[in-house]
């Protein structure tokens, strides 16, 4: 989201066979301005830039040079983030979430044989000295990271198509599916594998620092099927961002997550000692993995299902039966009390959060019984002199949505809506009669309420023009059916 004056920045390169001289760079801006309470429709704007061409060998001569040393600052008052008005703390949170996820990947069990590799390579160097070492650690770790971080930059790069592909309800369920696929390999179904030719790779011997930095790149190819099912979320998502940098640096911090423990246990092998075994405990933790993918599948299909209970209960029904599976079905660790507890106790949790979000989120109250707007309907109200509540709302507008969860199933303004003809106007998908339609009601934004008297004229005192509460709503009901 911006506000205020704010740089776009549009990288252009020139074809070796175009000719020197005058030319034109042509395009459209979209956007679409909102407030907290109101949402314009989406619109555009025709650009055109003159460029002149220099032929080549000739002087660069700077332009604008002032406007792009601000644009440099601020970027970096932002964090280097394009695209991101500051580093917020949403943004901070995300990379320490993320941070903290590529820790808890190291509890997949096709991680756990990385460990001897690691623990192998480093013991067989030769070179000692701690400062090398931590040079040899820092570097194995960044070669880790630099794979998966080439996938961020790619799905970035590709945002466009990936990010409208993810609008098909075809695609959302092959997607789902794959998810599932990969969720049975942690329910013990069937099993991933690391390929041997890769794991014989990667224990070989390579010296110096980038035989170092090229091992950490090996492991990082041989840890991808094993990560793959979260890292197929985390890549749809960078694709919708579209943004390189942003891509690149969730993916890195996702992989340093994963490789610190790593690059740890290599600096300090003699920590191998400390690690616990792989008992019924890593058992537990591929179940809690698993029952996570299953929740991303659900994610995944939820925009195809309708708003309330069966988008709710479906994700309440993966916690509750994550939470019954994992607390009481799986017997691993029965014979560890205390870790016994501990798995009810986390069962407990996803059962009773699975419970009150379904509740909370799919308990929909009934709402006003809306009819889709036409002309033969107003024409109906005139003729039967009924008020009119006429709505105009979108669905990418935010304060809209809000009112139909909050104001819209008020019982009070629900009650009222019964002695008034209500009227929806959808400008979700722009139709050519819409034009008309607004410039008729002199609309510039959504949500718009206009109310109709029963002779058929609008009333402006009682215009809407951005998010009310249910009371403010009702007031003007009541003054309308008074009218």
């Amino acid at each position: 989201l911006f506000q205020g004056t704010f740089f776009v920045r549009i990288l252009v390169s020139i074809d070796e066979d175009v000719r020197p001289g005058p030319a034109a760079l042509e395009g459209t801006l979209s956007y679409q301005a909102c407030t907290q309470t109101a949402c314009l429709p989406p619109g555009g704007t025709a650009l055109e830039i003159a460029l002149d061409i220099a032929p080549p060998g000739a002087p660069a001569n700077v332009l604008n040079a002032q406007l792009f040393q601000s644009f440099s600052a601020q970027e970096a008052d932002r964090g280097g983030i394009p695209g991101a008005p500051f580093c917020g703390a949403g943004f901070c949170l995300t990379l320490i979430g993320l941070f903290l996820g590529g820790l808890a990947l190291n509890l997949t069990p096709c991680i756990y044989p990385l460990i001897p590799i690691t623990v192998s390579y480093f013991g067989g160097r030769e070179d000692s000295g701690r400062g090398r070492t931590l040079v040899h650690g820092g570097l194995y770790m960044a070669g880790l990271a630099f794979t998966n971080s080439v996938l961020g930059l790619f799905a970035a790069l590709s945002g466009g198509l990936l990010g409208a592909a993810l609008q098909s309800p075809w695609v959302l369920g092959a997607v789902a599916l794959i998810l599932l696929a990969l969720a049975l390999s942690f329910f013990g179904v069937w099993e991933i594998r690391i390929p041997a030719g890769l794991n014989r790779i990667a224990a070989r011997q390579y010296s110096g620092y980038f035989g170092t930095f090229f091992m950490g790149l090996t492991l990082g190819v041989v840890a991808a099927p094993c990560l793959g099912p979260f890292i197929l979320g985390l890549l749809a998502y960078v694709g919708q961002t579209g943004d390189p940098l942003v891509g690149f640096v969730y993916f890195f911090v996702l992989s340093l997550g994963m490789g610190l423990p790593l690059a740890c246990l290599g600096v300090f092998s003699g920590a191998l000692k400390r690690l616990p075994g792989s008992g019924d405990w890593m058992v537990w933790v591929r179940g809690l993995l698993g029952w996570i993918l299953v929740g991303m599948a659900a994610y995944m299909v939820r925009p195809l299902l309708p708003e309330g209970w069966p988008a709710a209960g479906l994700l309440g029904a993966v916690a509750v039966a994550a939470g019954i599976h994992l607390g009481w079905i799986d017997r691993t660790g029965a014979t560890n009390r205390r870790f016994r507890r501990f798995r009810r106790a986390v069962g407990m949790v996803l059962v009773g959060a699975g419970v009150v979000y379904a509740f909370s989120a799919g308990g929909e109250r009934p709402g006003v019984l809306w009819t889709p707007y036409c002309p033969e309907a107003l024409a109906q109200a005139e003729v039967e002199r009924r008020p009119v509540m006429l709505d105009f709302s979108a669905e990418w507008c935010v304060p809209c949505r809000e009112m139909e969860e909050k104001v819209f199933t008020d019982p009070e303004v629900v009650a009222l809506s019964r002695k008034i003809e209500a009227l929806k106007v959808d400008l979700t998908r722009r139709r050519p009669d819409h034009k008309a339609l607004l410039d008729r009601y002199a609309v510039r934004g959504v949500p718009t309420i206009v109310f109709i008297d029963r002779n058929g004229r609008e009333i402006p005192g009682l215009r809407v023009e951005a998010f009310v509460d249910s009371s403010e709503l009702a007031s003007r009901m009541e003054r309308l059916l008074q009218e």
